[in-house]
């Protein structure tokens, strides 16, 4: 799969490192120097480059969203036409200090993005863990028994090459329905936030759900 990463820092960079070692064809962009994509591109050991967005967008599969919810407007507008696109957001619509959802009960920020790409097929995933645990999931990837990763949306072909890539680095899908279910994992990602920066033994956290009774 040809993936686009829009925002290198934290999530998209290590994201996008993991996908490019998992065997697909990253392009980085949207980082505070071009030096860091190349180093990126360099150091994720695959077919990977650096790119603008415009660059990233353009002949992508499949793009991951990954910036602060302040930069959405100005990476949108580099990225360009969006259309027919499979945009997997794990922004978060958080105020400038970290502290707050600005946005919550009749809306989410996925359902929002959803809005300012009316042409794109918007899903949410990858926010729900810390970015801390990423690399440590993806090395355990063939270990029975997988963490969770919940994901949602409205179009079942966006979901499916989501469900891909969150299998590629090494998380359970779990399907949480439409795109209107984000409303509810947002809030679910600063609980996890929470208790992996602020609780005992460190942001390595994941989680996972189990059924019993059948």
């Amino acid at each position: 799969m040809r993936i686009g990463i829009l925002g290198s820092g934290l999530m998209g960079g290590k994201l996008g490192t993991i996908f490019a070692r998992a065997g697909h064809e990253v392009v980085f962009s949207y980082a505070r120097s071009n030096d860091k994509l190349k180093r990126l591109a360099r150091d994720a050991q695959g077919h990977a480059r650096a790119g603008t967005p415009g660059e990233a967008a353009k002949e992508a599969d499949a793009l991951l969203l990954a910036v602060h919810w302040s930069r959405i407007d100005d990476v949108l507008k580099q990225a360009g036409d969006l259309a027919g696109k499979v945009v997997v957001t794990c922004s978060l619509p958080i105020d400038a200090g970290n502290t707050k959802l600005i946005m919550a009960n009749t809306s989410s920020g996925a359902e929002e993005l959803a809005k300012k790409v009316p042409k794109a097929r918007v899903v949410s995933a990858f926010n729900t863990v810390p970015s801390e645990v990423l690399f440590g999931v993806f090395e355990a990837k063939r270990k029975k028994d997988r963490p969770s990763l919940v994901y949602c949306g409205d179009d079942e072909r966006a979901k499916d090459a989501a469900a891909q890539l969150i299998g590629d680095v090494g998380f359970d899908a779990v399907d949480a329905g439409p795109l209107q279910i984000a409303r509810y994992t947002e809030p679910f990602a600063l609980l996890v936030a929470q208790l992996a920066y602020e609780g005992e033994g460190g942001p390595e956290l994941a989680y996972r759900f189990e059924r019993f009774g059948k």
